[in-house]
């Protein structure tokens, strides 16, 4: 009992001699800066007006999480496939980047409950013989490589049986293709739709129809093993809900109408 109760104490001593571990919530609060991954050919996500700056629901909700924890924040701009990559390498501390949360991507980093929701639409060139989404079957579609559109797409190509799926690096290039008639149609966010449609660079494209897909749930993402760094991040979303400052963001980058519901029925989040 003697030697059990030395032990005990020894280790206990023994762990309060080491020094606390500062994890990455710390550091970035110790830096001055946090730096966010942002994809910038997204509207109304993140893109850049102008001047060249980067605007966006996506860049003011950076800007937001870097104002509640006092630093200045660091807007670094990524493609869709480079978001983990530059996590894991260290370039950037967060993704603000419309990451879905997959449980495949979920082996590799950490997600935050959502912070947003999508539906998706189909788009098509003009010339496309399409009066809604299963005109696709058999066409020539695709999409930004390795996003949850990419992956519903290339799936229904090989349900079908035919049409061909191409990927691409960046969602700038897939609207470029579809415009000049390389693609015959892709799938995006209702949000990227509109807005892709209505800006006029893209000539030659319209939304045909709603794609049959579950929301698509995006997250916040950091490493893995950075549970202050999540759990802040979970609470800091909670309150951009009740505060109202979720709604303000929505009417300012997507327009009128409520902003999706960030739970689902049944679930606890």
């Amino acid at each position: 009992m003697k030697k059990s109760i030395f032990a005990a104490g020894l280790l206990a001593a023994t762990a309060a001699a080491m020094p606390a571990q500062a994890d990455k919530l710390d550091d970035i609060i110790s830096s001055g800066t946090l730096r966010c991954a942002v994809v910038l050919d997204f509207p109304p996500m993140g893109s850049r007006d102008a001047s060249n700056n980067p605007i966006g629901f996506d860049v003011d909700y950076c800007n937001d999480l870097a104002a509640a924890l006092g630093v200045k924040a660091e807007i670094v701009e990524t493609t869709f496939p480079e978001r983990i990559p530059a996590l894991m390498s260290g370039q950037v501390d967060v993704a603000v980047a419309s990451t879905s949360d997959t449980l495949e991507r979920a082996k590799t980093v950490g997600f935050t409950i959502p912070y947003y929701a999508f539906e998706n639409a189909v788009v098509a060139n003009e010339k496309a013989d399409m009066a809604d989404w299963e005109g696709m079957k058999g066409k020539t579609v695709g999409a930004t490589a390795g996003t949850y559109e990419a992956i519903w797409l290339e799936e229904r190509v090989k349900e079908w049986g035919e049409g061909q799926f191409r990927p691409y690096q960046n969602q700038a290039d897939v609207f470029l293709a579809l415009s000049q008639g390389q693609l015959d149609a892709t799938v995006s966010t209702v949000e990227v739709a509109e807005a892709n449609v209505a800006s006029g660079n893209f000539p030659g494209i319209k939304i045909v129809d709603k794609a049959p897909m579950v929301p698509d749930y995006v997250a916040l993402i950091t490493l893995r093993e950075e549970y202050g760094l999540i759990n802040y991040m979970n609470l800091f979303i909670n309150q951009q809900v009740r505060t109202g400052r979720y709604a303000e963001l929505y009417k300012k980058w997507v327009g009128e109408g409520e902003p999706a519901n960030l739970t689902i029925q049944g679930v606890y989040r």
